[in-house]
């Protein structure tokens, strides 16, 4: 595989971890946002308002960023009946007609993500509750990750062709 390819496939992969491990982290914030909601509410008998929708902005970021790293590591969901028994050059061949498939797929929830994004930007858009917060930034995290996954995909086919060659990637 040609050097730029390469280079491609390595940066995009880093960048992945990166976000990844950024993912794994919102888990303690999650927690701590609950914790100190618990506690608030049940010991100091002070309600806090914002935690419950917090934690559900933070779980939705923790699955958009999680899906590249996902990606990367071949960690996904996946049929094993027949998989499982194909050779290395079998596999690749399934896999690169099923990442064709995902990369359609996310180009199609790419092109709403933005859609979603210009209109909460235009309008403003909140949710309604009593907390009352903004939905771009959730809505800009997942138009970034898809564009990410997206990125990890292509990174994918390299990987697959590579595999067919008889090369590592």
């Amino acid at each position: 595989m040609p050097h730029l390819i390469k280079a491609y496939v390595r940066i995009v992969d880093r960048i992945s971890d990166y976000v990844g491990y950024l993912a794994a982290a919102l888990i303690f914030l999650m927690v701590a946002t609950l914790l100190l909601d618990a506690v608030t509410r049940n010991v100091l008998n002070i309600p806090i308002h914002w935690a419950i929708e917090f934690t559900q902005f933070t779980l939705a970021a923790y699955y958009f960023m999680g899906g590249p790293i996902t990606l990367k590591n071949n960690t996904h969901v996946r049929m094993d009946l027949w998989y499982a028994n194909l050779s290395d050059r079998g596999k690749a061949r399934l896999d690169l007609v099923t990442v064709w498939c995902m990369i359609f797929y996310l180009g199609v929830m790419l092109f709403g993500s933005i859609s979603s994004l210009q209109y909460a930007i235009e309008t403003n858009e909140r949710r309604f509750s009593m907390w009352n917060p903004s939905t771009i930034p959730i809505k800009a995290l997942l138009t970034v990750c898809l564009v990410l996954m997206l990125l990890q995909a292509f990174a994918l086919v390299f990987k697959h062709v590579a595999t067919l060659r008889g090369e590592r990637l």
